[in-house]
């Protein structure tokens, strides 16, 4: 699931059911819930790393979260709920990727790669 728009999780995602709430989004009223979920960056509140262990909590998390830069509120979220974060990818994600796109994430402590399954 990709996104050119930022995201805010608190306050812009349902932790309950993982659907994106905030108004004129791109991914308004879709679910994140079990994607693969690609944007630029994070903003707003610092609770927002406990919204993303809330989403973990509540069954609604993504599989794992690709980021051209991640700031420290995704980053904390992701370790909290021990969800897949990949940040500074090599290639820009949004020129090699369509939304619906099958991928698999795999993660490394140096170097993750983005695959795309066929």
């Amino acid at each position: 699931m990709i996104s050119e728009d930022p995201i805010s999780f608190y306050g812009g995602v349902d932790v309950k059911t993982g659907v994106v709430t905030e108004k004129g989004h791109c991914l308004y009223g879709k679910s994140i819930a079990g994607k693969i979920l690609v944007y630029p960056y994070g903003k707003g509140s610092t609770v927002g790393s406990y919204a993303i262990y809330g989403l973990k909590r509540y069954g609604v998390a993504p599989k794992a979260i690709v980021n051209i830069e991640s700031e420290p509120i995704i980053i904390i979220g992701c370790i909290m709920a021990k969800i897949p974060l990949m940040d500074k990818p090599d290639k820009n994600p949004f020129k090699i990727l369509s939304d619906g796109d099958r991928v698999e994430v795999i993660a490394g402590k140096k170097k993750g790669v983005i695959k795309l399954i066929t």
